[in-house]
C-alpha cells in the first residue's frame, strides 16, 4: 500500500454500465485496485452512445480506463457460474440493473453476503431502490430535468436549458466513489461490510444542496451572491466577469469607463445594483463588446477583478497553463486516435503506455480472466463456442 496506490490489491467486480457506476469504479482502479469490468456479450450500453470507435465511445472510454473486461452471458447458468468464481474474495461489487433484477439473477446483496460477509455492495440507480418511480429508465438529462437543475439553468431565451456536461452522472459517480473509499476505511474495524445505495437522484439533489436551500428560504429567483457576475461579449469572443465585492465593482467601472456609476446611490451594495440589474448589465455588455478578450483581460488583470475568457474544450487543452502543468495526459488509442485524458487531482501522474490510461475492448481479457478462475483451455474454448463467454473480434486481438 502506498499513497500512490492505496487500493493495491483491492478485487472490484463492476457490472455497472453507462457512466455514473463505471466511473466510481475507474476511480478505484487509478488508485491501484484491480477492476473486473463484467459486461453482457453486446457490451456496455455506453459503448454505443454516440461516435462509435470500433468497440469504444467517449462514454465508455471515460468510465472504463484500466479495467479488464470479460464479456459473460449471465442469463446462462454457466455464465452465472463464471461470474460466482469472479467473486470470489472480492472486496467491492458495483451494478446498475433496475432494481430486482440483480436478485432475480442471483447476485442480490444478501445471497452475495451469505458467502463474503465483508463485501462492500453498490447499487447505482435512477430512483433509488424504493418509492414510486423505481422502474423509470433514467438518464442524465432526465435527471437534470427531475432535479430542478434545468429549472435553475435558464438561458437568455428564459427558458430551462440542459448541460452538456454529464453533470448527474459524474457526480454519482464521485458519491459513489467517496462512499465505497469510507466504507473501505471503516472496515478495517468491522467485520461486515455493507450496502450502498447510490441514485442519480439523491446525487442530483447534493451537488445542488447549496442551491436547494437557497430556492427554499429565498425563493425561485434568489439574490446571487455577486452582483455583476455573468458572461458577457467581448468583441472576439465572450467573458466571465464577477465583482465579488463592492470595491471590486468600483474597480471594475473605472477598467469599463463607467466611473459614473461608481458613486450611484443605486449601485452602492450588492442589494441595490441587483434591484436595478438590467440597467447595469445593459451598460456593461455596451461597453465590455468594444474590445478584445485580450485587452479586457489584461485591464481586468490588474484592476485584479475576477474574469476569464470563455474557452473551448480545445482552447483550454492548448492553454499555457494547462500545457505547463501537465494537467491533461495524452495518450494514442488504436481505435479513436489521440486521446486527451485530465490527470484526476490526487492521483499518481499516468504514463501514457500505462495499463491505467486505456479502456479495454469489449472482452478484451474474457480468456486470461476465465484461466486465472481455473477453466482449462478446454473449458474456454466450449465456453465461448457456446457464446456463454466472448472476446474482442478477431482481428483487435491479432492487433
Amino acid at each position: 500500500m502506498s499513497y500512490e496506490q492505496p487500493y493495491a490489491g483491492l478485487k472490484v467486480v463492476d457490472l455497472s454500465q453507462g457512466l455514473a457506476g463505471p466511473y466510481a469504479a475507474m476511480l478505484l482502479r487509478q488508485y491501484g485496485a484491480q477492476v473486473y469490468k463484467v459486461e453482457p456479450p453486446q457490451g456496455d450500453w455506453s459503448r454505443h452512445l454516440g461516435q462509435v470507435y470500433i468497440d469504444q465511445t467517449s462514454i465508455s472510454i471515460a468510465g472504463n480506463l484500466g479495467k479488464r473486461s470479460i464479456a459473460l452471458d449471465l442469463k446462462s447458468d454457466a455464465g452465472k457460474e463464471v461470474l460466482g468464481r469472479l467473486l470470489q474474495g472480492a472486496d467491492v461489487f458495483l451494478e446498475s440493473f433496475r432494481p430486482g433484477v440483480i436478485g432475480r439473477l442471483g447476485f442480490g446483496y444478501e445471497a452475495l453476503a451469505a458467502h463474503n460477509p465483508r463485501l462492500i455492495y453498490v447499487s447505482v440507480s435512477g430512483f433509488g431502490q424504493t418509492g414510486p418511480l423505481i422502474g423509470r429508465p433514467v438518464t442524465d438529462t432526465v435527471m437534470q430535468a427531475f432535479s430542478g437543475y434545468m429549472a435553475e439553468n435558464k438561458g437568455n431565451d428564459g427558458a430551462p436549458h440542459r448541460t452538456g456536461v454529464f453533470i448527474t452522472d459524474m457526480t454519482t459517480g464521485l458519491y459513489a466513489f467517496q462512499a465505497i473509499a469510507t466504507s473501505l476505511f471503516a472496515r478495517q474495524g468491522e467485520q461486515k461490510g455493507r450496502y450502498l445505495d447510490c441514485s442519480l437522484m439523491r446525487s442530483a439533489a447534493a451537488v445542488q444542496g447549496l442551491n436547494i436551500i437557497r430556492a427554499h428560504l429565498e425563493g425561485d429567483r434568489p439574490q446571487p451572491p455577486a452582483v455583476p457576475s455573468g458572461t458577457y461579449p467581448a468583441s472576439d469572443g465572450y467573458l466571465n466577469v464577477t465583482a465579488l465585492r463592492d470595491e471590486n465593482f468600483r474597480d471594475l467601472c473605472d477598467v469599463v469607463g463607467l466611473p459614473e456609476f461608481k458613486d450611484d446611490p443605486r449601485f452602492a451594495d450588492q442589494h441595490q445594483r441587483y434591484a436595478h440589474k438590467a440597467e447595469l448589465e445593459a451598460r456593461l455588455r455596451e461597453r465590455l463588446a468594444t474590445k478584445t478578450c485580450a485587452e479586457w483581460s489584461e485591464k481586468l488583470l490588474a484592476a485584479e477583478v475576477l474574469h476569464e475568457q470563455v474557452n473551448s474544450y480545445a482552447e483550454y487543452l492548448n492553454h499555457a497553463q494547462v500545457t505547463g502543468t501537465d494537467a491533461v495526459l495524452w495518450v494514442e488509442d488504436t481505435r479513436a486516435g489521440r486521446i486527451p485524458i485530465p490527470r484526476i487531482p490526487g492521483t499518481a501522474d499516468l504514463r501514457a503506455d500505462d495499463a491505467a490510461a486505456a479502456a479495454p475492448m469489449l472482452g478484451e481479457h474474457s480468456e486470461e480472466i476465465l484461466g486465472e478462475l481455473g477453466y482449462s483451455a478446454g473449458e474456454i474454448a466450449e465456453l465461448a463456442a457456446r457464446k456463454v463467454v466472448t472476446g474482442p473480434p478477431a482481428a483487435e486481438k491479432a492487433s
